[in-house]
């Protein structure tokens, strides 16, 4: 398991009293006669996402280790849901989560 991804679980389970918190999966993929595909969401979209329990406000949380920097893509996303009445930034441990849910 990647830390990442141990964040990302540390959020989930801290967050499971105030919000219903889905993970993100992305992949890629070959057809049998040969062919690239993608799956998932669209580049940008955060890690983690879903609802706040007490009044049903969107939230999405990209999630990084103390040293990885958010792309231009997830910069944008997570700008753009802010900016239409949505919780959403960055978080690097399950304290960061429970400080954006809770600050909003």
């Amino acid at each position: 398991m990647t830390e990442e991804h141990r964040i990302q679980n540390e959020i989930r389970l801290v967050l499971s009293d105030t919000c219903v918190i889905f993970r993100g999966n992305v992949g890629t993929g070959c057809t049998k006669d040969g062919r690239y595909f993608s799956t998932g969401l669209p580049k940008g979209f955060s890690d983690l996402f879903g609802f706040r329990k007490s009044d049903g406000k969107a939230v999405f949380i990209e999630v990084k280790t103390p040293t990885g920097r958010p792309t231009k893509k997830q910069l944008t996303f997570l700008d753009t849901m802010n900016k239409n009445g949505a919780i959403a930034g960055i978080c690097r441990s399950a304290e960061d989560a429970l400080n954006l849910i809770k600050g909003d």
